[in-house]
C-alpha cells in the first residue's frame, strides 16, 4: 500500500466514531434493534467505581458498547452472536500509556500480533527510534502501518532528534514544523517524550514550540525528566507544559510528579523494574491511584513471546501489593483519561470501543477470550485477527550506511602516557535500571595500546557511525557485562541515535562483529572466537524485523544464550547494551562525538587527568 493511498484513510480504519452509531446504540440498549454481539453472564469490572459485579451482560453494536446489565435479554435478535463469559471476568482491554514498537524488533504488525494474546488492546506509541534514522518519512510509515491494525495503536510524534543536539549526531532532525505537520495526521494522539529536559528548563525556543504546537493541537506532550534533582529545574521541567512522566525509579519521584499533576508512569518492561519501588506511594500512604499509570516503555520479542505485556505489568502490580482492581484502573481508564480518551476506550461502558479481556481470575490475571472494537482477535494465547503490513520501501531498509568493513585497528585506544597503567572514566551498567553509573578504572597498557581487563570487568565499547558513512568510530570502556574470553557483540539498535554499538574483549572480534552488520543490513551479532555465535538481522531502518514475533524471539533467545556463555549473567543484558548511547539519561554515556557525561551535559575526556 502506497503513502498516496494511506492519505486517504481515517483513523482507526473504517471503525465508526460514537457520533456517527449513537442513534444505532440507542436503539440496541433500548431493545428495538438487535445487538451484534452479547456477551452474557460474566463479571462485570467496572474500573470507574472500582467495582466487580455479578450476573451483567454487555451488548455490542458495530464495535462499540451499547448497554451493559444485569439482562441484556432484549438486546437479542435472530442474528445476534453470543460469547458466553460463563461466570468469568469482563475486563476492559489493557492499555500501554509509553512504549516503543521498535524495542521488540518487530513492525506495528507483528508487534500487534505478538500482544493481541495478551489482552494489550490499545497502545500510545513513540516511534523516536526510526525517527533518529529516517526522519518524519519513518515515522509515518510506523503511524501508517499502526493505523490498519485491528487493535488500537495511537502514535505520539517523537520530539528530541537527536535528543540532546550538540551531543550527538542523528541520521535525521526533528523540528517544531514536523511536529505541527504530524499534528494533523490521524492518529496522532501527543508528542513522544520529550527528552531534552535540560532544553526546556533553560528555555531553548525549539522544545518550547514543539510542546506549544502540540498544546495547540489539543493534544498531551509526554515528559521524561531523568534527573533526581527535585529542585527549581524540576518546577521548571514542570511548568514547560510535559504531562507525564516514565523515568521515575522511586516512590519520592512518582509522588513529586504526582503532586504536580503530571501522570506518573511506572515501568515494567523487559529491563525495567520500576514498579517495585513506587507503588508504595498507593499501597501503603493511600495516595489516589489516579495519578498513576502502568507501562512497559521497552520490551523485547522474547518477553512478549514468553512472559507477556500489559498483563505482565499488572500481574507484577498485583504481586508488589496493589489492589486488582486498582492494578487494572492504571492499565486501563487512568491511561485513557491521560490521553483525553475516556469517551472512548478504557472502560466497560456505553459508547466506548468494545474492548473486552474475559479471564477466570483477577490476581493472576489468565487471558483466555480478547475481543477488540467486538471483534474476537484471540482466544488461549493464540491470536486469530489479520495484522496487515505495510509494503516497507528500499530506503526503509537500507540504513547501515558504512563506507567499508573495519579492522581491528579502528577499535585501537592509544594510551596517553607509557605507564603500564592508566586512568579511566567507564561506564557503569546497572541492572534492570536505565541509568549508568560514572566509574573510574585503572585499566592496563600494553604496546601504546588500553586493554581490557577482564578481572575488573572492563571492555572495550565503540560506537561506529553508520547514518553518513563518515568512518567515524568513538572508542571508550565499559563495565558490568562480565563478558570472558575472546568475544564482541554489536547491535545498530543504540536508543537514541541508533549508529552501531559494538562491546567486546578483543577487537578483532569487534571488526568482524560490525562487519556482519554491514553485511546483514542492521540487527545485532555476537562474534566469539572469531566467528558467529547468534545474529538476529533487523533489515527495516535497522531496528525491526518483519518476521513473525516467535521467529525473532527465539533468534533472541539464541543471542542471549551466547551473552551468557561469553560471561555475562545480566537480565536482559541486550536492552543495557542498546541503551549506552542514550545520551539523556545519567550518568555517562557514548556517542558519535565522544564520551558524555550527563551529570552535566558536557562532553567528557576518556582519561582521567592526572
Amino acid at each position: 500500500m502506497s503513502n498516496c493511498d494511506m492519505e486517504q484513510m481515517t483513523f482507526p480504519p473504517a471503525f465508526p466514531t460514537w457520533p456517527s452509531v449513537a442513534s444505532d446504540l440507542v436503539a440496541t440498549a433500548a431493545g428495538r434493534s438487535p445487538a451484534d454481539t452479547v456477551i452474557r453472564g460474566g463479571i462485570w469490572v467496572n474500573v470507574h467505581t472500582r467495582e466487580a459485579l455479578p450476573d451483567h451482560d454487555i451488548a455490542i453494536r458495530h464495535g462499540r458498547i451499547a448497554y451493559v446489565g444485569p439482562d441484556a435479554s432484549h438486546c437479542i435478535g435472530d442474528a445476534t452472536k453470543i460469547i458466553e463469559a460463563g461466570g468469568r471476568y469482563m475486563v476492559p482491554g489493557l492499555c500501554d500509556a509509553h512504549m516503543h514498537i521498535e524495542s521488540g524488533m518487530l513492525t506495528p504488525a507483528e508487534f500487534a500480533r505478538a500482544v493481541i494474546p495478551h489482552g494489550t488492546t490499545s497502545m500510545f506509541t513513540d516511534p523516536h527510534e526510526i525517527a533518529n534514522v529516517l526522519g518524519l518519512a519513518g515515522v509515518r510509515l510506523m503511524h501508517d502501518e499502526a493505523a490498519l491494525q485491528p487493535i488500537n495503536i495511537f502514535t505520539q510524534m517523537p520530539s528530541c532528534a537527536p535528543s540532546a543536539p550538540g551531543l550527538e549526531t542523528t541520521g535525521f532532525e526533528i523540528g517544531p514544523s514536523d511536529v505541527a505537520e504530524a499534528m494533523t495526521w490521524p492518529g496522532i494522539i501527543g508528542l513522544g517524550e520529550m527528552m531534552n529536559f535540560p532544553g526546556v528548563v533553560n528555555g531553548d525556543p525549539q522544545m518550547l514550540a514543539e510542546m506549544a504546537a502540540t498544546a495547540a493541537a489539543g493534544k498531551t506532550i509526554g515528559g521524561h525528566y531523568a534527573s533526581p534533582d527535585l529542585g527549581p529545574a524540576f518546577h521548571a521541567y514542570a511548568a514547560g507544559g510535559p504531562a507525564d512522566d516514565h523515568e521515575t525509579t522511586s516512590e519520592a519521584e512518582g509522588i513529586a510528579r504526582a503532586r504536580q499533576g503530571m501522570r506518573a508512569m511506572m515501568r515494567l518492561g523487559s529491563a525495567w523494574y520500576d514498579v517495585e519501588s513506587q507503588i508504595t506511594a498507593i499501597t501503603e500512604r493511600g495516595l489516589d491511584p489516579r495519578g498513576f499509570i502502568l507501562c512497559t516503555d521497552d520490551c523485547h520479542s522474547g518477553t512478549l513471546v514468553n512472559d507477556g505485556h500489559m498483563n505482565r505489568v499488572v500481574r507484577h502490580a498485583i504481586d508488589c501489593g496493589c489492589d486488582p482492581l486498582i492494578a487494572l484502573q492504571m492499565a486501563t481508564i487512568n491511561t485513557a483519561t491521560h490521553f483525553g480518551l475516556e469517551r472512548e476506550l478504557g472502560s466497560l461502558t456505553p459508547g466506548r470501543r468494545a474492548d473486552v479481556i474475559l479471564t477466570s481470575d483477577l490476581t493472576t490475571l489468565p487471558i483466555e477470550h480478547v475481543i477488540a472494537r467486538g471483534v474476537t482477535v484471540a482466544q488461549d494465547g493464540t491470536c486469530l485477527a489479520e495484522c496487515p503490513h505495510l509494503d516497507w520501501p528500499s530506503s526503509a531498509r537500507q540504513t547501515v550506511n558504512m563506507a567499508r568493513d573495519l579492522t581491528a585497528a579502528d577499535f585501537e585506544i592509544p594510551a596517553p602516557t607509557d605507564a603500564p597503567t592508566v586512568r579511566a572514566n567507564v561506564i557503569g551498567v546497572v541492572e534492570n535500571q536505565a541509568p549508568t553509573q560514572a566509574l573510574q578504572r585503572d585499566v592496563p597498557v600494553r604496546g601504546g595500546l588500553v586493554q581490557p581487563d577482564e578481572q575488573q570487568d572492563v571492555c572495550q565499547i565503540a560506537l561506529v557511525e553508520r547514518h553518513r558513512a563518515t568512518g567515524g568510530v568513538t572508542n571508550a570502556l565499559v563495565s558490568g557485562f562480565g563478558y570472558t574470553g575472546s568475544m564482541a557483540m554489536a547491535s545498530t539498535v543504540a536508543h537514541d541515535s541508533h549508529h552501531m554499538i559494538v562491546v567486546g574483549t578483543c577487537r578483532s572480534n569487534m571488526a568482524l562483529a560490525a562487519g556482519h552488520l554491514r553485511a546483514l543490513g542492521g540487527g545485532v551479532t555476537l562474534f566469539r572466537d572469531g566467528a558467529e555465535a547468534a545474529s538476529v538481522p533487523l533489515p527495516i531502518a535497522g531496528l525491526m524485523s518483519d518476521s513473525p514475533a516467535p521467529d525473532v524471539a527465539a533468534q533472541a533467545e539464541a543471542l542471549m544464550q551466547a551473552m551468557q556463555a561469553s560471561g555475562c549473567s545480566l537480565n536482559n543484558a541486550y536492552m543495557q547494551h542498546s541503551l549506552l548511547a542514550l545520551v539523556v539519561i545519567p550518568e555517562l554515556r557514548i556517542s558519535d562525538l565522544g564520551l558524555v557525561d550527563v551529570r552535566t551535559f558536557q562532553m567528557t575526556d576518556l582519561f582521567v587527568p592526572d
